[in-house]
């Protein structure tokens, strides 16, 4: 009797396994079949016809931003910082979130905003268009660019798993722009961890500047997060040799974003690292620039928040230093400030360059 017991109890192990094993195969199969494989260049279509134009001596302001997906506001934490959360907000929450941070854009009032993290189709934000609703919001005085960086039909994990995921970077103008490119970065992770992960990206921006052959090339960016640093330093590098590549044709170059690194020339002692068990930032040797750039960011302000827990002001806190902007030696940065938004919509605060065309 036991034995019969035991081989029916193996039989029905077995077949719940025989399942699993079909049901992963299947999965990953599905995932490769679908797999985002953008091109190394690819041109990204402009929409609006802001007004505004560009000369030699003009003053000029971005801000760049990671939205955060309209998710990681203050309440948030994240499983990948070390939280429990995956989908930590409500439809209502992320639509009050999207609204704060138009409301701060424009009270910025910035000649070009740099955002990342900006969902098209996803289930973590219930579908919302962030895309198409940042650009209605800024319209007809701004243009808009987009270039997808994260474009999985289902992201199978943790539990509950984060789902369908379409999300990218943006780029608004109130200048007149000539083109914008995606520009590939090389992915770290290999089949099939990667099959999940972001396929990250420049965004290029040209904005022709009247009576000069030069133009002010933007480039707007989200380096890697969670790799082991070899990724970061790939991408670092591609981006290095872009910005000389335009400099040295003669162009003025403006690179922002999320770098998930500081720069080696910026004092970041007033956010230590609090334990091992907090995400790190990789660290950009300034030097490997080369000639003609200046990377800066401001450090009277954190940048970044940890997501292992919510956030409400108090402390002690894990902050980071990782948004910034990269200048080449035409262009003068007057001020640059980070705005403290108390984290309130998104885990990033905004950062805000003032420059001069030299």
């Amino acid at each position: 009797m036991e034995a019969s017991i035991a081989r029916k109890t193996s039989k029905v192990i077995g077949i719940i396994v025989a399942i699993l094993i079909v049901f992963v195969a299947a999965l990953v199969g599905f995932l490769t079949a679908t797999e985002y494989n953008p091109p190394a260049t690819q041109e990204v279509e402009i929409h609006g016809a802001p007004r505004g134009k560009l000369a030699v001596g003009d003053n000029i302001s971005i801000v760049t931003w990671n939205a955060g997906y309209g998710g990681l506001s203050a309440e948030a934490d994240f499983f990948m910082d070390g939280g429990d959360g995956v989908r930590t907000i409500s439809h209502a929450g992320v639509l009050a979130n999207l609204t704060g941070i138009e409301d701060e854009l424009v009270s910025l009032d910035p000649d070009f905003i740099f955002l990342q993290e900006v969902d098209q189709d996803s289930e973590r934000t219930y579908g919302i268009n962030e895309r198409a609703r940042l650009a209605t919001a800024f319209a007809p005085e701004y243009s808009s660019a987009y270039a997808l960086n994260y474009d999985v039909a289902y992201v199978p994990y943790p539990l509950p798993p984060i789902g369908a995921v379409e999300s990218g970077i943006m780029t608004l103008s109130s200048m007149q722009a000539s083109g914008a490119e995606r520009v590939q970065l090389p992915c770290p992770f290999s089949w099939p961890v990667r099959l999940g992960n972001l396929k990250r990206c420049l965004l290029v921006e040209r904005i022709p500047i009247e009576n000069s052959s030069a133009e002010l090339v933007l480039v707007n960016l989200h380096l890697e997060a969670y790799d082991d640093g070899e990724g970061k330093a790939a991408q670092t590098a591609q981006l290095a040799q872009l910005l000389q590549d335009e400099r040295a044709k003669g162009n003025y170059v403006i690179a922002g974003g999320d770098f998930n690194q500081s720069f080696s020339n910026v004092d970041t002692s007033a956010y230590p690292l609090l334990g091992d068990e907090y995400w790190q930032c990789g660290y950009i040797d300034v030097t490997s620039l080369g000639d003609g750039f200046t990377a800066a960011m401001d450090a009277t302000v954190p940048t970044c928040r940890s997501l292992d827990r919510s956030y409400d002001g108090g402390t002690p806190f894990q902050f980071y230093m990782i948004d910034g902007f990269i200048v080449s030696d035409n262009v003068s940065i007057d001020t640059l400030t980070t705005i403290d938004a108390g984290f309130e919509f998104t885990d990033h605060n905004p950062v805000l360059l003032n420059a001069t065309l030299l």
